[in-house]
């Protein structure tokens, strides 16, 4: 096993170029997609590996419950530098399941928060809260979820970017964006090098979803006029848990690209080019690091078995 049990958990830095050309060059969905895929993957593997590492560290711990076995110098020997590593990926495992749990206990909290505010509304997909604050999200749900807004955002556009508003927000309900939200959080949490790829998703989703507004609609003028001027007045969705219209972040970046022609949906990029490049870096490294943990997955566990007498 040796020092690749370690690897899984530097490798995401192989993603980190792939998280910002990929916002720029491919296509939202596709861009969504992969940046989703690779952070899910490179963070159960560096989640695995602190896992195997602090089966090391917790088996020379007096009073341990684990098999004597688990102690021996064998199984000290598959991971290098056993005691500090071992010790050290205890309070880390600890973290990273803690700082999971909360993001997920206050995900269900916003969630309920959010349904139980709209009780005594009409059970129509759009809910028009009278709220002095213009602000506007997507509500899933178990159903096709809802579209919330408050009547001082409605107040501020015009029909036509209205009608955009709630194609927006239609196209994140539709696409589910609210679980590669999810997923991409959790990531970050479990490895905080996926960082950048949370970020990077948090755009994406937002303008796959005004990408999808603009067919809507059919035009890509009052969608990007619709989010400028929801993003002048708007604070934004109420919580990051929602993809809001008018989300905090490079607004300008959005409006720009909707001014522009529509992103070509081409299904893998060129070896040849730089985002090509990139793609193909973070690909090799999701295949190495969830090769790594695998490996030393196997090997841990013939470790142990061979230690722990029957």
């Amino acid at each position: 096993m040796g020092v690749f049990v370690f690897l899984p958990l530097v490798l995401p830095l192989t993603a980190w170029p792939i998280a910002r050309l990929a916002e720029q060059h491919l296509h939202p969905r596709a861009a969504t997609r992969l940046l989703t895929v690779v952070a899910a993957v490179m963070a159960v593997c560096s989640t695995v590996c602190l896992g195997l590492v602090m089966v090391v560290g917790t088996a020379q711990l007096p009073g341990n419950p684990l098999p004597d076995g688990w102690s021996d110098a064998e199984v000290r020997e598959a991971v290098p530098y056993d005691e500090v590593a071992g010790r050290a990926a205890i309070p880390a495992l600890v973290a990273v399941v803690v700082a999971c749990g909360r993001l997920l206990w206050r995900h269900g909290r916003v969630r309920h928060r959010a349904h139980r505010a709209l009780t005594g509304l009409p059970g129509t997909r759009v809910a028009v809260l009278p709220d002095a604050l213009p602000y506007a999200y997507a509500l899933p749900g178990s159903g096709p979820g809802r579209v919330v807004v408050t009547t001082a955002l409605l107040g501020c556009l015009e029909p036509a970017e209205r009608r955009a508003l709630f194609a927006h927000e239609r196209a994140h309900l539709a696409a589910r964006h609210h679980r590669f939200l999810l997923t991409v959080r959790l990531a970050a949490r479990a490895n905080p090098f996926l960082w950048p790829l949370r970020t990077a998703v948090s755009y994406t989703t937002e303008r796959w979803a005004d990408e999808d507004a603009a067919h809507a609609v059919g035009d890509r003028r009052t969608v990007a006029r619709a989010i400028g001027k929801a993003a002048l007045v708007s604070h934004g969705a109420p919580a990051p848990t929602f993809a809001g219209f008018a989300a905090p972040g490079p607004v300008p970046r959005r409006v720009a690209a909707l001014l522009g022609p529509a992103p070509a949906a081409r299904r893998w990029p060129s070896a040849f080019t730089s985002v090509g490049l990139a793609t193909w870096g973070a690909a090799a490294g999701t295949a190495a690091s969830a090769m790594s943990s695998a490996n030393s997955a196997v090997t841990m566990i013939v470790i142990l078995h061979a230690a722990t007498p029957l």
